[in-house]
């Protein structure tokens, strides 16, 4: 059986757990990567409804709020320890569902809450269980959080070796947004194997997740990262800089249908033009999303598309749209990075349906 690496060890800064969300004393405070790289700082939440609030706020994006959701179950058990929310099982049920409304199009984070709230749900249900672990709800409740850590960091290195190996030696890797632990720990993987590439890493705007946490976290990995234009993937392309495109995937549906942050789509059709491949990298493809026709797209604030940052970029007067993800296709992408192995896109549902 392979042994698990110390993914931690592996990681820059800004994916360490103890900066995406941690507790302390009576706050659970969120990393606040709209201020990254120039600050690592967090945000201080003491309910539910500021925790969901980061969320919506772009505090944390990708898959940090998958993290903060996990870290707000120890919280909410210790609330409850101290006296400060019923000890009840709707509790749980009712910030299961509060933080599933933050984010709709990405829904690993509210299919594992939905299987971590049942899970503690049986505290409250199972006779004799809270002798067996000493009443001790803070406790049983991070027996069960640290155990999916623990598997999601499994998949991490599964994946991790399979997208090492897909990378050749010499080239140039295009990504959008910010793939985090799989992408990374791929990255991290193909540098020891030996190989030598280079990444190219489109700013991500609006919110500019590409120049600000996928580029600084290469740099501090001492990876060779240039960050470009949204619009500039094409050109390294048809100038043979780039030779694979490898991204995260917010959602996978059964038919190989892939959502990620808008841009990708743009890029997977350039990339099929000039003969390179696509690869995905999906935590969790959702096997109750058949096709296209059950995702639900958010689409964000169109204020947010006319500053950066704090600047302004145009007029006031004018007016923005922000779709703030893609569908891209399954004829689009080459293969399907996933904790069970890699798959073409056509081979998902056979994978994952139940």
């Amino acid at each position: 059986m392979k042994k698990t690496v110390d993914i931690e060890s592996y990681l820059p800064p800004l994916l360490k757990r103890e900066h995406i969300a941690r507790i302390e004393d009576n706050l659970l405070l969120v990393g606040d990567r709209r201020k990254y790289p120039w600050e690592l700082t967090h945000v201080a939440c003491r309910t539910v409804d500021d925790i969901a609030k980061a969320i919506r706020d772009m505090v944390t994006q990708g898959g940090g709020p998958l993290q903060v959701a996990m870290t707000t179950l120890r919280f909410v058990a210790r609330q409850i320890q101290h006296g400060e929310l019923p000890d009840k099982p709707n509790v749980f049920i009712e910030v299961a569902n509060t933080l599933k409304a933050t984010r709709p199009t990405n829904t690993t984070m509210a299919r594992t809450l939905q299987e971590l709230v049942a899970e503690i749900g049986q505290w409250y249900v199972c006779d004799g269980m809270r002798d067996v672990h000493s009443d001790d709800l803070v406790g049983y409740v991070d027996q069960i959080i640290d155990r999916k850590e623990a598997s999601f960091d499994a998949d991490y290195d599964m994946m991790s070796d399979i997208g090492s190996h897909l990378i050749p030696d010499g080239t140039g890797i295009l990504t959008t947004c910010f793939a985090e632990h799989t992408f990374l720990l791929s990255l991290a993987k193909a540098t020891q194997e030996g190989k030598r590439f280079t990444v190219y890493v489109p700013e991500t705007r609006p919110y500019l997740q590409g120049a600000r946490l996928t580029a600084p976290s290469l740099q501090a990995m001492g990876l060779e990262v240039f960050v470009i234009t949204d619009g500039m993937g094409a050109h390294f392309m048809e100038t043979s800089e780039i030779g694979i495109y490898m991204s995260a995937a917010d959602l996978v549906t059964m038919d190989g249908t892939v959502v990620n942050k808008v841009g990708t789509l743009a890029n997977a059709i350039c990339a099929r033009h000039y003969h390179i491949p696509y690869h995905v990298f999906a935590m969790s493809p959702d096997p109750t999303k058949a096709t296209r026709d059950d995702i639900v797209m958010e689409e964000r604030d169109g204020n947010e598309v006319l500053r950066c940052g704090s600047a302004p970029t145009t007029l006031a007067t004018l007016k923005g749209r922000y779709p703030a993800f893609d569908i891209i296709r399954n004829e689009f992408v080459e293969g399907i990075i996933t904790p069970k192995g890699w798959y073409k896109p056509s081979e998902i549902g056979k994978a994952y349906r139940t």
